[in-house]
């Protein structure tokens, strides 16, 4: 299976292009490189994707300590068995500016926005056919705008740089933080750019299938105006994209055949990052199971780590398929049978059930996985719509209704009925359940408990001591405002 955005061009380029910083703008001599079509492939897959990659333990998501990792264990649906001074401040909300995972990606990925703005200049100048160097634009807007939207969930508005600033590296200039409406309108920006020129999508078995489309810009713009509480935007964007022009729909079978390898690349996948065994494995089973989980793959690695906690996953109903891949009840391989009663057996069930998700590779001999990692997916278009829909006009429709029903559903549950809502806020309250359950471990949970104005709540909940409302965004790490010399300024509360 050609994973294209993984090739061997992408890990020739890594050592000369991923450090393309701004003192190195006249380093490349432009007579040698780029001179055709193919060196700006080269430029702008290490520019405008490697930020975007789950490989083992790098990357924005990788399935060890990437966005959707680290923000889901600050939630109610999410803790790690392995505790100590990585995973405790996370589930505790007693992070500080110097914890790593907190802080990694801001320092790791502020600077890959500049990259794709040099990297945008210099494309710009190779002759080669228009329509070849529209799209490889339209994919660094992309990407300067998905990477801007995603550290600006975080920690808010990031300084960014210009061209000129970036061509002038002897000025010694420190960026200030932009406003936040600067910041929502360069995101928005980019993102519109690039929907201008992306196509909707690609088959998935194009050579093509896994690089930047319109249908993902879109998702994203529609979760910055999520973001952003601009919900006639977001209904507008959502309603795009459930366009047939796009393909996307929802796995009909069952829920857990979404994330296996034998169906890869379905329907409802508008984004994941592309996994095989020699560059770019995943490792979630390893961080998921126990040593007692029974696979057909013996080889596969398992560290007992992540789980759902008990709270959580007593909310599921019975009859929901969800639990063929959210597991509290199983017979071990050892033969004792491991549940909720029987959680402290060996500490297997400690902290919760275990998030199996993700189907087996057969031909794994350790921690790697070959299963593409999902990122974004069309449950998560048309659940957002449905909320999108009830807010901006302030009434629970059937429309929306009938959206949020579908993963119902899918799930092997019973439709919701138009009068079960007694009010709008019963409606949003039983949607961000539904989200949950659906979206356990896919990064989105953080994002919809700050929208919906519970995330500090549910962590006191929890048993924290230490949250504060300022906590809906995680600190600058210390080292930037060391640096800043008082001109990047901290978040409050930190």
């Amino acid at each position: 299976m050609k994973k294209l955005l993984y090739s061997l061009l992408l890990v020739c380029s890594m050592s000369s292009c991923m450090n393309l910083e701004s003192e190195m703008y006249d380093v490349i001599n432009p007579g040698i490189f780029p001179v055709n079509d193919v060196d700006a492939d080269a430029l702008v897959t290490s520019a405008a994707y490697s930020p975007f990659r789950s490989n083992w333990y790098s990357g924005i998501f990788s399935t060890a300590s990437g966005v959707q990792i680290i923000g889901d264990m600050t939630t109610d649906l999410a803790d790690c068995q392995w505790g100590g001074t990585v995973w405790e401040p996370l589930t505790d909300h007693a992070w500080t500016p110097d914890h790593s995972y907190v802080g990694r990606f801001y320092i790791n990925h502020v600077r890959d926005i500049s990259k794709m703005t040099l990297t945008m200049e210099r494309v710009s100048q190779i002759e080669m056919a228009e329509d070849k160097k529209n799209i490889f634009l339209a994919e660094l807007h992309c990407g300067r705008g998905w990477l801007a939207y995603l550290l600006y969930d975080w920690y808010g508005p990031i300084p960014v740089a210009t061209l000129d600033e970036l061509k002038n590296p002897l000025e010694d200039k420190i960026i200030p933080r932009p406003t936040k409406e600067e910041m929502v309108k360069f995101i928005e920006m980019e993102l519109l750019e690039a929907a201008k020129v992306l196509p909707a999508n690609y088959d998935r078995n194009s050579q093509n299938y896994g690089r930047f489309t319109k249908g993902l810009a879109y998702t994203v713009l529609m979760k910055l105006y999520m973001h952003e509480k601009q919900w006639d935007k977001a209904e507008k964007i959502g309603r795009e994209l459930t366009k047939s022009e796009y393909g996307y729909d929802l796995v009909q079978s069952s829920y857990k055949d979404i994330f296996t390898l034998e169906n890869e690349k379905n329907a409802e996948i508008i984004w994941a990052c592309q996994s095989d065994r020699s560059v770019n494995q995943q490792l979630w089973l390893a961080h998921a199971l126990p040593s007692q989980y029974p696979t057909k793959n013996l080889s596969i690695q398992k560290w007992n780590g992540y789980r759902v906690p008990w709270e959580f996953y007593n909310t599921f109903e019975k009859e929901d398929n969800r639990f063929d891949v959210l597991v509290g009840d199983f017979t071990g391989s050892d033969g004792i049978r491991y549940n909720q009663a029987n959680k402290d057996k060996y500490n297997v069930l400690f902290l919760g059930a275990i998030p199996v998700k993700y189907g087996e590779d057969p031909i794994a001999t350790g921690e790697e996985s070959q299963v593409d990692w999902v990122i974004y997916r069309y449950a998560d278009v048309i659940t957002l719509l449905s909320e999108a829909i009830v807010r901006n006009g302030n009434a629970v429709t059937q429309e929306a209704v009938s959206l949020l029903n579908r993963v119902r559903i899918r799930a092997g549950l019973q439709a919701y009925s138009s009068s079960q809502f007694v009010s709008v806020d019963d409606f949003l309250d039983k949607l961000l359940l539904e989200r949950g359950h659906e979206f356990w471990f896919e990064g989105v949970r953080r994002s919809d408990l700050i929208r919906h104005g519970k995330y500090i709540q549910y962590a006191k909940d929890r048993g924290s001591l230490t949250t504060k409302p300022e906590y809906v965004l995680f600190p600058i790490p210390q080292s930037v405002i060391n640096e800043g010399k008082g001109i990047i300024i901290q978040n409050t509360g930190y």
